[in-house]
């Protein structure tokens, strides 16, 4: 059975579902009301080699929050669901990844206790549709949906796109390395035994 997944998350707020396979190509279909944040979990699935199905509806008549955490939360449970006992799993990813005058790192820990740090200046503004406020809300949803430990951090960078896309592409490639299956690990890479708690 592979590492897979599938979330539904509905509220009066939100309507969303999410499929995931951890140990797919990078494929998705993302489709939400708000451009930016469809460009930015395409990120994820490809950098994290992600195969990756979303759809998102929400109230985004009155902005984009409900929306963009709830998705989040939902990519973090579904993460949570395919990495099972997390048994060989690597459990601890990171990247520092630049664009253009734009460079951040993404450190986390699957280490089923949610902790959330963000290092990152975004001024309030608009990316098309999307508040730039908004990426900060995604992180932290997904820290509390799949139960990880991440961290961003901002070394350089003053284009809001720039920033905000390479965080998640950051994430991606910290993400895709913190799930890999590593051969050397024998069961779950804890001296608790256990990373579901």
């Amino acid at each position: 059975m592979g590492r897979t997944a599938t979330i539904e998350r509905r509220t009066k707020e939100t309507d969303i579902r999410v499929v995931l396979d951890l140990d797919g190509s990078g494929q998705y279909q993302v489709e939400t009301p708000i451009g930016f944040l469809t460009h930015m979990v395409e990120q994820l699935a490809k950098h994290g080699l992600f195969d990756l199905e979303v759809r998102a509806l929400g109230d985004t008549h009155i902005d984009g929050h409900h929306t963009t955490e709830d998705l989040a939360i939902a990519l973090g449970q579904a993460f949570g669901i395919a990495l099972g006992e997390k048994s060989g799993i690597r459990r601890f990813g990171s990247a520092t990844l630049p664009m253009d005058e734009a460079c951040v790192t993404c450190a986390l820990d699957l280490s089923g206790r949610p902790y959330f740090v963000w290092a990152v200046t975004l001024p309030k503004a608009k990316i098309g549709d999307f508040d730039a406020e908004l990426a900060e809300v995604f992180f932290e949803g997904f820290a509390r949906g799949s139960q990880c430990n991440l961290h961003m951090r901002q070394h350089a960078g003053e284009n809001l796109h720039h920033v905000i896309e390479i965080s998640f592409k950051a994430f991606a490639r910290a993400l895709r390395k913190a799930t890999e299956i590593d051969p050397r690990v024998v069961g779950v890479p804890s001296t608790k035994g256990t990373l579901t708690e």
